[in-house]
């Protein structure tokens, strides 16, 4: 090897050296000794990318980084020491990747020259993180960082996104080694997300042009997988050319704008009209959506006799539960596009017979939308959640953001938040729905989008729970808006166990608490709204403040019976009183 193009390095440096190659932005995590040549490279880089974020948790450096990527495109970074650090990074961690969220997640592990002596906070962190991620890495060769980083890369982007962890023992990243100076190179294809997309079938795909050429009443059930497609412009041709309205899951939200007319909301365990249509469909078309518990109504919701055609990125999922017409293994966009091609000029025609279907649908958008008006511009105190919800989608800019933790505050703004435009302008962590996301994920999501504009909403005991690195925003000035949902309760907990036990409330109820003074002491804006009237202010003032965080606290009903937005599919379990749950 040619000494001039050589270059010697710790392998810290070298972990540095290619997160720069590929652009990363942020880091999100707390420095330890194994890792501490990568700390000290980045600090020495200056103003020069990626920038390391401290957090105050290795849990809510995960959920930055999964936010992060959602909002951006991109890859996420977070990273943890040896023991603690490492196996703290298991709650985002699952959450990304069930979501399918590419994230990559550096730890520290033991010096090899003493690994299993008993070394301080040493743990079988391998064996507990392995089985959540699409590949866990040990560097074993500190000239191999380049090439095991490319691979990451590769495996966290390529088919379904999901999480890598690169596992770097301390002699590893502290010795100095050598290498090749063209070897700080990356496989620009990886860059994208997803990278290296599927296309369908061509047998297959003529079956599942035949289905819909058949279909009188078509509905497309479309879910997180249409935004890591970024697939957005491809759904809208498809509905509009054929006619075929749209439901969304959660995580599908901002499919097709809310006000789109073939939109038909979300569907699922809370809905508006879409279940309605979906029990009288006679086909079926799941575009990246896995079918799962809430989207299904706990398994109920879909028609046995109902024709189904399932389009996923990932072949596990096809037919998992459900019986399945035709199955197309493809990327959501290349899908949409193939398909579309292969109607061809049966399109208008399509298109045509569907009208009345589609006048159907209007007047029954129309039918619920004026039989909540009233819940939704309610003037009661304390503030509605419709009311909420509502001044939500008045408050929020054409390019803003809303980010939703991941339960009572993500059934409630899925089900009545409008999302202005199409994309990934609604933000829910309902891979793992992990409480707690609101905080950071607002974090990530802010840094993420820029001068767009993120309002993150949370509940109580979500902030409760993240509410250490509301100190991370002001630290960094980072100009998220948070909504805090009080209840003075685990209100999704406490509206169920209303409904199933009769009134007895266990482990639900939370202080009372004012946040926004909280807030204030902690150097962040804050704000307490008590008054409806009040929501539309207080919401324009946080998302106008780009000097840091401003923290909304919204004193929302206590009454049990109103916590939940609709029946929940578990509560039609009988419980009898003076029966022990199981």
């Amino acid at each position: 090897m040619n000494e001039e193009n050589v270059l010697r390095m710790t392998g810290g440096e070298a972990l540095s050296e290619m997160l720069h190659a590929y652009g990363a932005e942020y880091v999100f995590g707390i420095a330890g000794f194994q890792l501490m040549p990568f700390y000290d490279a980045l600090c020495r880089a200056g103003n020069r990318r990626p920038q390391h974020i401290l957090v105050n948790d290795e849990r809510t450096g995960a959920f930055a980084a999964d936010a992060y990527a959602r909002v951006s495109g991109k890859v996420g970074f977070c990273d943890g020491t040896l023991g603690p650090g490492a196996t703290n990074l298991t709650t985002g961690l699952v959450e990304a990747a069930t979501a399918g969220i590419p994230v990559v997640a550096f730890i520290g592990d033991s010096n090899r020259d003493h690994s299993g002596k008993n070394m301080t906070q040493e743990t079988r962190q391998a064996e507990i993180l392995a089985p959540i991620a699409k590949e866990l890495i040990r560097v074993e060769r500190g000239h191999r960082i380049p090439e095991l980083m490319r691979r990451s890369f590769g495996t966290a982007t390529s088919g379904r996104p999901g999480v890598v962890i690169l596992n770097v023992p301390e002699d590893i990243a502290h010795n100095k080694w050598d290498y090749p100076a063209d070897d700080f190179f990356v496989d620009p294809e990886t860059l994208l997300v997803p990278s290296r997309r599927v296309r369908p079938d061509a047998k297959e795909l003529a079956k599942a042009a035949a289905l819909l050429r058949g279909a009188k009443r078509p509905v497309l059930l479309v879910g997180g997988g249409i935004h890591l497609s970024g697939a957005w412009e491809e759904l809208r041709s498809f509905c509009e050319r054929l006619n075929i309205p749209a439901a969304h899951t959660l995580s599908g939200k901002g499919a097709l704008p809310c006000p789109h007319p073939l939109c038909l909301h979300l569907f699922g365990r809370y809905d508006r009209v879409a279940n309605e249509f979906i029990r009288s469909a006679d086909l079926l078309i799941g575009l990246g959506c896995k079918f799962g518990e809430i989207a299904t109504v706990r398994y109920t919701l879909i028609p046995r006799e109902a024709k189904l055609l399932h389009i996923d990125i990932a072949p596990e999922e096809i037919g998992r539960h459900q019986k399945v017409a035709v199955g197309l293994w493809a990327d959501a966009r290349l899908a949409m596009a193939d398909l579309l091609d292969e109607i061809g000029p049966d399109a208008p025609a399509q298109a045509r017979k569907r009208e009345g279907y589609v006048a159907e649908i209007q007047a029954k958008k129309k039918e619920w939308r004026e039989k909540n008006l009233e819940k939704l511009t309610s003037d009661e105190k304390p503030v509605h959640m419709a009311r909420l919800c509502h001044e939500l989608t008045r408050a929020m800019p054409p390019n803003g953001i809303l980010l939703a933790d991941g339960g009572f505050a993500a059934h409630w703004t899925g089900l009545l938040y409008e999302t202005p435009a199409a994309g990934r302008s609604f933000v829910v962590n309902r891979g793992n729905a992990s409480i707690g996301y609101g905080v950071p994920g607002g974090i990530g999501a802010q840094l993420a989008a820029g001068e767009a504009p993120v309002v993150a909403v949370t509940g109580d005991g979500g902030f409760n729970m993240s509410m250490g690195d509301l100190e991370t925003a002001v630290r960094q000035r980072i100009p998220v808006t948070y909504v805090i949902v009080n209840n003075a309760a685990q209100g999704y907990v406490k509206g169920l166990q209303h409904v199933l036990f009769e009134g007895r409330y266990q482990s639900s109820d939370l202080k009372e608490m004012n946040y926004a003074e909280i807030a204030r002491v902690m150097g962040a804006g804050g704000i307490r709204v008590e008054d409806p009237a009040k929501l539309a202010a207080a919401l324009a003032e946080g998302i106008a403040d780009r000097s840091g965080p401003t923290v909304i606290d919204v004193v929302v009903t206590r009454d049990p019976g109103r916590m939940l937005p609709g029946v929940d599919a578990r509560t039609q379990i009988k419980v009898k009183p003076g029966d022990r749950p199981a």
